[in-house]
């Protein structure tokens, strides 16, 4: 779930319930969301070259249980990062890849901040692709359509457009039965199904 935050006044919210859904910063526990970098001091042993992260905005800051939230970036360049134990972002750090189930999600990240802070250019976050995103907003729509009263039928126009849903009886439309999956679908994301967005779909 999404990590309360710690500001000033003690609230119990995990994000400011003033601002608007779409400018609130929401910051993960790193076992929910494996697209967070883990980043820890470099070992006093250790010899393996490091560098410090860049300067960093303090807005995008949150402290909490597990450490130090931050998010570095903005847009499709921006990856999560936790600064756990005594990791300061002034010094030198490593990142924690832990060679769980997953593991190939936490190297992408990791590679993804890298190419960041050495001014490569960073690709998108590859765990939702641009026909799922597409998908998932058909879905919110069905759902809010649905919430304020609108017939399946209602719903597919919106979506889909008046005249592709008049071209075939609505009965054995394909168009209705992707509109009652978009709802049921959005449905089950609303109920807890959203979580598994953060994670690549894996084969069988």
């Amino acid at each position: 779930m999404p990590r309360r935050s710690s500001g000033a006044g003690g609230s119990a919210f995990a994000i400011d319930p003033a601002l608007d859904a779409t400018a609130a910063t929401v910051f993960w526990a790193p076992d929910i969301d494996p697209g967070t970098v883990i980043l820890t001091t470099v070992p006093a042993a250790s010899t393996v070259e490091s560098t410090v992260l860049p300067e960093l905005d303090p807005d995008t800051a949150r402290a909490g249980p597990d450490g130090l939230s931050i998010v570095h970036g903005r847009g499709s360049k921006t990856v999560r990062v936790l600064l756990v134990s005594d990791a300061s972002p002034a010094r030198p750090l490593v990142a924690l890849v832990a060679l769980g189930a997953d593991g190939l999600d936490r190297i992408e990240a990791v590679a993804r901040l890298w190419r960041a802070i050495n001014g490569r250019r960073v690709p998108a976050d590859a765990r939702l692709t641009s026909q799922q995103r597409r998908r998932l907003r058909r879905m919110l729509q069905a759902v809010d359509g649905r919430h304020e009263g609108a017939s399946y039928r209602e719903i597919a126009e919106a979506i889909f457009g008046a005249a592709r849903v008049a071209d075939s009886p609505w009965k054995t439309s394909a168009l209705r039965d992707a509109t009652i999956d978009l709802v049921k679908d959005g449905l089950a994301l609303i109920a807890g199904g959203y979580r598994s967005l953060l994670r690549r779909r894996r084969r069988p």
